[in-house]
């Protein structure tokens, strides 16, 4: 086998485990959050939840969300190069998913699966190091974390995240520009730009912009967006129960909890099938999303909440519209995903 078939199938390997290990957390966090917010009522900052009981189950499935992206760059790493690997890099996952530095810049799924191979590489060249005896009994649990922590961390912080932040501050800037144009071609760029990354940067860049323009009475961008964030789990969760012999028990039963988290507009429930299988989920949900959008924007349809899904439809101006442009986009990522996804061999499925 070539050196470059062996990383790639490394990586794999390596990117199926963080998911493996990920996959409890993202189901708990997305089926408690999906209950609780059925039992919240739209109001101008979201679904406001006021039974004490469904609050304390809220915030048990925000910390599910939590600890979900940590956990996937923890185990990518930790397959890469073992237990030396796995703290660090679900402390630099966490940062990923976080706001960090002087630019407060996340970068979400995407940096925290950077970051999660960064660290399983940078940790197997560490334990090639040539230390005494004495030393070599402290690296896995004293000197391998600190030193990959300190410096792949300060690494993310003073350089990967600096342009990140600047292009996030360009984009930003350059959509506002776009107001008033063509309203198919700004909701195709708001409907991609929320599946993209699914709840990192790039779909916050998208909120942020539509957030910006309800600011100023302008509903039309949001509902777009709100439209859009509802199609990768929704689409990820019918194309498991459709094209069975495409995914794995796992996989299906992870897509009755995307299902759930599509209804409530929680784009993440269509992480784990986008890590695992990047090449043919991610163009299936951005094509989906953006006609969602497109539909969304050419028929005036308006979010006046900032939050998404079906389970907003009582606050949406433009009702059938709203809940066509769903249904189509989803249709649509589920017809592309049907046609680009292989049949899993029998033990396999």
């Amino acid at each position: 086998m070539s050196k470059d078939n062996r990383l790639l199938k490394d990586l794999q390997k390596a990117f199926n485990t963080g998911v493996s290990y990920m996959l409890p957390s993202v189901v708990v966090g997305g089926v408690f959050l999906a209950i609780a917010l059925s039992t919240g009522k739209p109001t101008d900052t979201g679904m406001e939840i006021t039974n004490q009981f469904m609050k304390n189950l809220n915030d048990l499935g925000v910390a599910g969300f939590a600890i979900m992206i940590p956990l996937l760059s923890g185990f990518i790493a930790n397959s890469i190069a073992g237990k030396p690997a796995l703290a660090p890099a679900m402390i630099l996952g966490y940062i990923a998913n976080n706001p960090i530095g002087a630019g407060q810049v996340k970068t979400g799924f995407l940096g925290a699966m950077i970051l999660g191979i960064a660290t399983g590489y940078f940790v197997n060249w560490c334990k090639k190091w040539k230390v005494p005896a004495t030393i070599r009994t402290l690296m896995p649990i004293l000197i391998i974390p600190i030193v990959t922590t300190f410096i792949l961390g300060m690494t993310y912080i003073y350089i990967i995240a600096v342009p990140i932040g600047l292009f996030m501050n360009w984009l930003i800037a350059s959509l506002k520009t776009m107001q008033g144009g063509s309203a198919i071609i700004l909701g195709l760029i708001i409907g991609a730009m929320t599946a993209v990354d699914m709840g990192g940067p790039i779909n916050k860049t998208a909120t942020a912009f539509t957030l910006a323009l309800m600011a100023e009475n302008i509903y039309t961008p949001n509902g777009a967006h709100r439209i859009a964030v509802a199609i990768p789990p929704l689409a990820m969760g019918i194309s498991t129960l459709i094209d069975r012999k495409k995914y794995t028990k796992e996989d299906k039963d992870l897509g009755i909890s995307a299902i759930f988290m599509g209804l409530i507009g929680i784009t993440e429930g269509a992480i784990p099938f986008a890590v695992k299988d990047m090449k043919k989920v991610l163009p299936a949900i951005i094509i989906g999303s953006a006609v969602g959008g497109a539909i969304g924007m050419i028929n005036n349809v308006e979010a006046l909440v900032p939050h998404g899904g079906p389970v907003i439809l009582p606050v949406v101006r433009g009702k059938l519209w709203f809940m066509l442009a769903i249904i189509i986009g989803t249709l649509v990522s589920v017809a592309i995903l049907h046609f680009m996804k292989s049949d899993l061999d029998e033990e396999t499925n």
